[in-house]
């Protein structure tokens, strides 16, 4: 199945993201949501793979320049592989979810969500931050969490404590992070891409916390493509 199409005219508008490679393509959502921060950290240490494997990774975010150099610098993703919107016209041109649509503005319709009404999966989500997952991986070496053991995966509160840290970032920077708050109920998708813009893999986000299919391993979908060619390897 050929990708969709106002997906590869915005590609084909950048000079590295054309057809004759591979290619992952995160629509993120606001750059200070809970969702961004944490796929950007999550795959930031993976790049250097993808590239290996001969993967061009681009993420798209609300926001602009200011708020991605800040999101950059704090989560570690590579600035040149951020692209930035002051809308979600690519979003929505891909039909994604723009999220819980109610009167009185955005900000109703995010609290909403945030308790799992419009947003599927979210509390779910955020129970497993407080409870543990020994199926995911763990995510601070701090000696308090060593103390709940090691090796045993995601330990009790241990993600919770990731996204206390990442909201005490987004909430002390906000208008940095989020210059208006007319977008911050869209969510995102990902989207890969073979040389010939055949659609591998797509998920799109159906609510808060849920930017993989797969959060106890949100990258897990890569995995078929992480073989380094014979041509690679020397």
């Amino acid at each position: 199945m050929q990708a969709p199409a106002p997906l590869l005219d915005h590609l084909r508008t950048l000079p590295t993201m054309g057809p004759g490679r591979r290619r992952l393509v995160l629509l993120l959502s606001q750059l200070g949501d809970f969702d961004s921060l944490e796929y950007a950290q999550a795959l930031a240490p993976v790049l250097p793979r993808l590239q290996a494997v001969g993967i061009t990774t681009l993420a798209i975010a609300i926001g602009d320049d200011a708020g991605a150099e800040r999101f950059c610098a704090y989560t570690g993703f590579p600035r040149d592989a951020l692209q930035v919107m002051a809308t979600p016209v690519l979003h929505q041109a891909l039909g994604l979810y723009s999220g819980l649509q109610i009167a009185g503005g955005p900000w109703p319709g995010l609290l909403l969500m945030c308790a799992g009404i419009g947003s599927p999966g979210t509390l779910q989500e955020v129970l497993r931050g407080y409870t543990g997952d020994r199926t995911a991986p763990e995510r601070l070496d701090l000696p308090l969490f060593r103390l709940a053991g090691d090796g045993g995966g995601l330990r009790p509160f241990e993600l919770a404590t990731v996204r206390l840290q990442n909201m005490v970032e987004v909430l002390g920077k906000w208008r940095t992070y989020v210059p208006r708050d007319d977008f911050i109920t869209q969510r995102g998708g990902t989207f890969l891409l073979d040389a010939d813009d055949t659609l591998l893999y797509s998920h799109r986000d159906r609510g808060i916390l849920g930017f993989s299919a797969t959060m106890n391993q949100p990258l897990s979908f890569l995995d078929p493509y992480l073989q380094v060619p014979d041509a690679l390897q020397g």
